[in-house]
């Protein structure tokens, strides 16, 4: 396979469907995705109250987001008008490449958050003497850091496998596991590396996600009043629920026996976070947390001071 080979990307053109309905809510969705992300950044940045770790690491968060969404819906929006849409063998494992970098990048990210949940909740004390701007700065770094080798490597794996002439990819994006399913060489070796490095990147950081949240569910618990457990649970109600809407999308899609395989359904369920997901998590944060809603408010006043 040289630079100049193409794939076609399938898209949703097996399936019966609205094309102008489908176009215009992931238009909409996408669009929504950019202003809401946006506005959330932007009042971050202006809002004294929000420059705190959680709030770093939260505009870190819409960042990757806008990122995330943007490597897979313009592709998929093509698709949705033109049917089977062609894409160049460099365009499709740079588009392999970044969509698992920003994904590894969310997933980092995630966990970050959820420690540094741990560290507000359980040692609210030292919290600011351990979470620093220096400890910060490096966290969110290593987030976006390691993401670029793990992502490089399994794209470079996919590519160097061999493909024939049937080259029709049955999803909207150049994934992995669709890929493989392409291949007409062996890919005993690349599967095992995929499931056993890609397990553990995704693993590891939901691993320390859980264990944050057991020891933050242990210190709410025995916190004596019940004002401080509300609000305790409240500042991490909202993590909760990305965590949730995120992992619960990404192990469906990858940790499930080959057997199980089903491109209909891949494609289905690949919307909900490549799509929906980026644009909930800042809606989940703005709606359900006072000092987002204030800063909100305080860039809408400055931004249009008629209302």
């Amino acid at each position: 396979m040289n630079l100049t080979s193409s794939f076609v990307l399938l898209g949703f053109s097996d399936l019966h469907y609205n094309h102008v309905a489908l176009f215009s809510t992931i238009l909409v969705i996408y669009t929504l995705t950019w202003i809401s992300n946006l506005l959330l950044i932007s009042s971050i940045m202006i809002s004294p109250q929000l420059h705190t770790p959680m709030y770093f690491f939260l505009g870190n968060l819409s960042v990757v987001d806008i990122f995330f969404s943007t490597v897979t819906v313009p592709k998929l929006l093509s698709c949705i008008l033109h049917g089977r849409t062609s894409i160049s063998f460099l365009g499709c494992f740079l588009q392999m490449f970044f969509f698992m970098f920003f994904g590894t990048t969310d997933s980092l990210l995630l966990s970050v958050m959820a420690i540094d949940r741990y560290l507000a909740i359980c040692f609210p004390l030292y919290y600011t003497l351990m979470m620093n701007d220096k400890v910060m700065f490096i966290l969110s770094c290593s987030c976006w850091l390691v993401g670029a080798p793990h992502s490089l490597l399994h794209t470079y794996n996919v590519s160097q496998l061999s493909y024939c002439e049937d080259r029709l990819i049955p999803h909207y994006l150049c994934d992995v596991t669709p890929l493989i399913k392409l291949s007409c060489s062996s890919t005993t070796f690349t599967e095992i590396f995929i499931y056993t490095e890609g397990s553990m990147i995704v693993s590891i950081p939901f691993l320390f996600v859980v264990i944050s949240y057991v020891l933050i569910g242990r210190a709410i618990v025995k916190m004596k009043t019940r004002s401080s457990r509300s609000k305790a649970f409240s500042s991490c109600s909202s993590h909760l629920m990305v965590i949730c809407l995120f992992y619960g999308t990404v192990i469906f899609i990858y940790f499930r026996p080959p057997s199980n395989y089903s491109s209909q359904y891949d494609r289905m369920v690949s919307m909900a976070y490549t799509i929906i997901t980026p644009m909930l998590n800042a809606f989940i944060y703005s709606l359900r947390n006072q000092d987002v809603k204030q800063a909100l408010r305080k860039l809408i006043i400055q931004c249009f001071p008629i209302f």
